[in-house]
């Protein structure tokens, strides 16, 4: 039933063979059934999720401020209970990464070893930024590094050169220099290896399964080595039901932020007043925005999205690069890399952190978002990722846009520092998060151009971010279908909408979509560990 380029996985108990690439046990025991409206449901994910859903969303806009309670209290627990969690088990990811990279294992192309990519470099590196990081990196790129470097600035007690309230930041009292290095690591440490890794393990679990193995592309194929038939029963409801309430909430809390960035910046710009009627309206018209594109498809809505909005965004990292302090901004890429390896066993470190603000304010929040939204980043990758090997999947999934990131921090907000260390500047440390970019570049050649585009850079990465996360969820409440009816697409695209106006309305705002992505984020970490172990096992078969 199989041939030497396309070994399956062992059949569970029951069944003799192996299962190869035509679905023979997956799509069998897949119960589906079409709705009155054409829907293709796969019962009972879709059912339960979307019921949960539309009931958490009628309870918070019924109690808003009982609602705003719960969910602070769920954060407040969440980090300071498993922090240790959260930092230990990325960490496993980066490491299973990097041993995958040099194993044997390295050689296995996805799709069997005469597969060919469906996606140019170009193409495939566009969605994987796109809906991996778009939104976030206009929100934090110039307001996190600036945080850490006030952080790191303070005047507190130093020993050894250290400061020993937030030693993994470490600071010299007074020493611009220093903090600027420590802010930049801290910084990276978020938006480097740790939250690709993340995304990594997802997105090669799904496309081994699916390409290799033949099975449903859905989370709960990566565990059939593990789980065996068992994953088509209850088993496979679980897993598929918390990545959808993962995939919900992590794109609400990103969609949050980037309709209060787009909110200031319109301020900042045209006098459009700060509110949360103007959120609500923003968050609704990009919406109906997306709507559009999911009723174009992958390739004629996401895809040409992707590549638009990574051209104004590269256009813009061009434009600061030149207008600002080229040459620092150059020296600074390499030494704020070298800053980032060397605190990074410091800034990882799971046990005995007495800087709680960082480890649990700021790194188990990026930890738990990023896996939040790992089954839609992951899923995502993996359907644009065909033809690839192991290692140059995780090669290019892993190192390359972490370089990226770490470039675009320390443009960014290596601007944004240095107009406070060299020109005396402080407008951009002073403003809230959401208006520290725009900000920094008030002070640049053409404000109100690159203001502008900084606002369509959060447009429509919010555009293509709520669009590909309408696409996965379908997907596994679909039971795993790339092809599931339209109506099914635009009902969670309207619901991703709706879940994040509801948080932002509730007594917490911001915080309460913060809070629901630790809630979700925390069991799903459990998911991704015992993903490790699948994909261990699956490889192994795969090369035998």
């Amino acid at each position: 039933m199989t041939d030497e380029t396309n070994q399956g996985i062992p059949a569970p108990e029951g069944h003799s063979g192996l299962i190869d690439t035509d679905y023979e046990i997956g799509q069998d025991n897949i119960e589906t059934s079409v709705g009155p409206f054409g829907v293709d449901i796969h019962n009972p994910v879709f059912l339960i999720s979307g019921l949960s859903i539309i009931a958490f969303v009628f309870y918070t806009l019924a109690l808003p401020e009982q609602a705003g309670n719960a969910f602070s209290w769920l954060f407040s627990a969440v980090t300071k209970g498993f922090d240790w969690f959260f930092i230990g088990a990325t960490d496993i990811f980066v490491i299973f990464c990097l041993v995958l990279i040099v194993s044997p294992y390295g050689k296995i192309r996805l799709g069997g070893a005469d597969a060919t990519p469906d996606y140019s470099y170009v193409g495939w590196f566009a969605m994987l930024f796109a809906a991996g990081m778009g939104i976030g990196l206009m929100f934090y790129g110039v307001s996190e590094p600036m945080s850490h470097f006030s952080s790191s600035m303070g005047g507190i007690s130093v020993e050894n050169g250290v400061r020993t309230d937030w030693a993994p930041l470490g600071g010299a009292e007074g020493n611009a220099e220093e903090a600027i290095r420590l802010g930049m690591a801290a910084t990276i440490f978020h938006w480097g290896l740790h939250p690709w890794a993340i995304y990594a393990i997802v997105a090669l679990a799904l496309a081994l399964f699916s390409f290799n193995k033949g099975l449903p592309l859905t989370i709960r194929s990566a565990f059939y080595p593990i789980l065996g038939d068992r994953v088509w029963g209850w088993p496979g409801h679980i897993i598929d039901v918390l990545a959808v309430f993962a995939t919900l909430f992590g794109l609400a809390t990103s969609l949050g932020f980037g309709a209060t960035q787009a909110n200031a910046g319109l301020n900042e710009l045209f006098g459009i007043p700060v509110s949360k009627t103007t959120e609500v309206v923003l968050i609704s018209a990009i919406t109906a925005i997306a709507l559009i594109s999911v009723l174009r498809g992958l390739d004629g809505g996401v895809k040409i999205l992707s590549e638009i909005n990574m051209g104004l965004a590269f256009l813009l990292l061009g434009f600061v690069l030149i207008v600002g302090p080229t040459i620092a901004i150059m020296t600074g890429f390499f030494d704020y890399l070298g800053a980032y390896l060397q605190y990074l066993p410091a800034l990882s470190n799971p046990i005995g952190r007495e800087d709680v603000n960082f480890s649990q304010g700021w790194t188990s929040f990026y930890w738990a978002w990023w896996i939040s939204w790992s089954p839609f980043v992951g899923m995502f990758i993996a359907r644009v990722s065909r033809g690839r090997s192991v290692r140059e999947f995780i090669i290019c999934v892993l190192l390359i846009p972490s370089l990226v990131c770490v470039l675009w921090m320390s443009v960014f907000g290596g601007v944004a520092i240095n107009q406070v260390v060299q020109d005396g500047y402080t407008a951009a440390q002073d403003a809230a998060l959401e208006l520290k970019l725009f900000k920094m570049l008030d002070v640049l050649p053409l404000a109100g151009i690159t203001s502008l585009v900084g606002i369509v850079l959060v447009v429509v990465f919010f555009v293509t971010s709520s669009d590909s996360g309408s696409l996965v969820i379908d997907t596994i409440t679909a039971g795993g279908k790339v092809d599931a009816p339209v109506p099914q697409r635009v009902f969670w695209c309207v619901f991703e909408g709706a879940v994040a106006i509801v948080l932002l309305l509730s007594a917490g705002g911001l915080s309460s979509l913060q809070s629901m992505v630790i809630s979700t984020g925390l069991p799903f970490t459990l998911v991704l560990l015992v993903m490790c172990v699948a994909i261990w096992k699956g490889l192994a078969a795969e090369r035998r």
